[in-house]
């Protein structure tokens, strides 16, 4: 693939890490058929295809395929330079049956789990260990000195949370508490956003700018709508891996979501670039969004989505795109 990612600053940390991030959330996970939806071999081929067009920037989390994503990844970095890779987990899912204590975000889960994760990935050290979700019964000056102190022992290097709701006062809360103490704080965040899902437009945006937090968004196109698979009133196509529940179609085959995505549309043959090629491009564009996070289940389709970095909005055609779809705020005298 003739395709050369660039980098951008990560917040404030300083690191710097590819334009589009590579998620591996369909690593060893298994359909409703009982068959791997991204198998051993498949995952190794789809990073070095990442790696081919010069991407650094992998993303997985301690429950993807039940630990072996990030197996796999940590498979594949053993024959690399891993210094050469930004390496982002996350951790809070339970991981035994059973016991209250392999969950969530106390003390004892974190340190057993964060040595469970560098030995799958076969280093010494996580870049970014995003807090998956956030865990109301361990106090937040509890969870931020337990976070400390994996980065003082030189386990992690930053800190992130992860899949919040809009509302961003427990990462404002636990930052304060962070800086009160001289500890790690979260320097990151990984929301959903995307040209239809826009719940964290708003306060949640406004505190990641002030505070100079990051924003790696995941699901960048909607869990596939945006790629315009889907029509108004049409069949689910064949290789959709969307929920049939009617959450799923309530939630996005909706008809405001279908006049952004005609947006979407005419953006995309002003351009000549695909649906998905736009709506990623959206975010690389986006002045309070780091870099976009990217799955695919084939190369053609990684490929296709590592393209939306050399696509170009002009500054009328952003804004047409960012007023496809009226955020949570929008309509507020």
């Amino acid at each position: 693939m003739d395709l050369d990612l660039d980098t951008v600053s990560m917040g404030r940390t300083g690191l710097e890490v590819s334009e589009i991030a590579f998620g591996t959330w369909r690593f060893g996970r298994e359909t409703p058929a009982g068959n791997l939806e991204t198998d051993r071999n498949a995952a190794h081929e789809l990073l070095d295809a990442y790696e081919a067009a010069d991407g650094r920037f992998i993303d997985t989390a301690d429950v993807y395929g039940s630990g072996d994503s990030e197996r796999w990844i940590g498979e594949w970095l053993s024959g690399r330079n891993r210094d050469e890779f930004v390496i982002a987990s996350k951790v809070y899912w339970p991981t035994r049956q059973g016991d209250p204590n392999a969950a969530g975000l106390n003390r004892k889960h974190l340190r057993n789990q964060i040595d469970t994760m560098l030995e799958r990935l076969q280093t010494d050290y996580l870049d970014v260990l995003y807090i998956h979700r956030w865990d109301d019964s361990t106090p937040a000056r509890e969870l931020m000195r337990t976070l400390n102190g994996l980065v003082d022992d030189g386990k992690v290097h930053y800190l992130g949370a992860s899949t919040f709701r809009p509302n961003g006062w427990r990462i404002a809360r636990a930052n304060e508490i962070a800086n009160q103490y001289g500890w790690e704080p979260f320097t990151v965040t990984q929301p959903r956003y995307n040209l239809v899902n826009r719940e964290i437009e708003g306060e949640y945006l406004e505190m990641c700018r002030n505070l100079d937090i990051g924003v790696i968004p995941w699901s960048p196109l909607a869990q596939g709508f945006l790629t315009g698979k889907y029509e108004r009133d049409g069949d689910r196509p064949e290789d959709s891996t969307a929920s049939d529940s009617d959450s799923w179609a309530d939630r996005y085959l909706t008809e405001e979501n279908f006049d952004a995505l005609d947006v979407v549309q005419d953006v995309a043959r002003e351009v000549g670039a695909s649906e998905a090629q736009v709506a990623l491009a959206w975010h690389i564009h986006h002045p309070d969004v780091t870099v976009p996070i990217v799955g695919a289940r084939t190369i053609d389709q990684l490929e296709e989505n590592l393209k939306a970095a050399s696509v170009s909005l002009s500054d009328d055609q952003f804004e047409r795109l960012d007023a496809s779809k009226a955020g949570p705020y929008d309509d507020l005298s």
